[in-house]
């Protein structure tokens, strides 16, 4: 539970200073978008200050998370650090529809850019943005996971542009930038569509993506004095910290409340090592009537 703790703390540092690395830069290079009139420059800069917007949102919803459980909140505020990671998400996909609207209209009538500057910022937005995802990969949360994400798509869209620069250095081809400009927003959306996916399926309490429901099982089934299991059901709160219910048939030689507990938690700390942070076991005897889904 304190090594949990531990990770959302870090988390909220983390994107705390993956915002502030984005909002310096994205003004820089709006700056220079400008001067080496370059739309995939300036439409990176839209893209990053939606970043800096939505990691402001993510911070300030990571700190919520860290709220302790109360009688509104009876498992904690978890949960609340996965609408950062929605926002993020959501302000991304309309940025990147903006990119592809601007840089379709520019494959029409190309303008040769400022190649040397394009340069100069693909090296500063490399090296920037390389620092930012640096500080992330190591990430638990989801929250860090998309920041993560984006930031690699910058770093990775920092890179073609710094090749397209180089071309167009050696070859009049201003076509390239608008080129580049759609292949960047293109990969952003793919990327999108798993983020909101994976942050879905948290709210809809799906089995968690880091837990092998079958593995869990067989190892509830192989436990001493295990006769059968069910009604079993896991989710996650926020993608890391998960949940689990199920209801678990013995054998009659555990007869005493000392050793029914004793045996709970002897279960509880093997589903731990499991990755299941909570669980509710519901012991039952063979010869007991089924209250559940049998």
């Amino acid at each position: 539970m304190s090594h949990n703790h531990e990770h959302h703390h870090s988390s909220t540092k983390n994107i705390k200073v993956a915002f502030w690395l984005n909002l310096s830069f994205s003004i820089i290079e709006f700056i220079g978008g400008i001067f080496t009139n370059s739309v995939a420059i300036i439409s990176d800069a839209l893209h990053d200050l939606g970043d800096s917007f939505s990691l402001l949102l993510a911070w300030y919803f990571q700190k919520v998370s860290l709220r302790k459980r109360d009688t509104k909140y009876s498992y904690g505020y978890k949960r609340f650090a996965l609408i950062g990671a929605l926002i993020n998400s959501a302000i991304l996909l309309v940025g990147s529809a903006f990119i592809l609207f601007e840089s379709i209209q520019r494959l029409a009538s190309p303008q040769q850019p400022d190649a040397k500057g394009m340069l100069l910022l693909a090296i500063a937005g490399i090296i920037i943005n390389g620092l930012a995802v640096f500080r992330l990969k190591k990430g638990h949360s989801i929250n860090e996971k998309v920041v993560s994400l984006h930031l690699l798509e910058d770093v990775l869209g920092w890179v073609a542009v710094l090749i397209g620069s180089v071309i167009m250095m050696l070859v009049d081809a201003p076509i390239i930038d608008p080129i580049l400009s759609i292949g960047i927003a293109l990969f952003i959306l793919f990327n999108i569509y798993k983020n909101i996916r994976s942050s879905l399926i948290v709210f809809l309490q799906g089995t968690p993506e880091n837990i092998d429901a079958q593995k869990i099982k067989e190892a509830i089934k192989t436990t001493a004095h295990v006769i059968d299991l069910h009604d079993f059901h896991t989710w996650t709160m926020d993608g890391e910290y998960n949940i689990l219910t199920v209801h678990v048939v013995i054998d009659s030689t555990i007869a005493s409340l000392k050793e029914t507990q004793l045996f709970r938690s002897q279960l509880k700390e093997k589903l731990y090592q499991l990755n299941i942070h909570h669980a509710t076991i519901e012991i039952e005897y063979s010869d007991s009537p089924c209250d559940g889904d049998c």
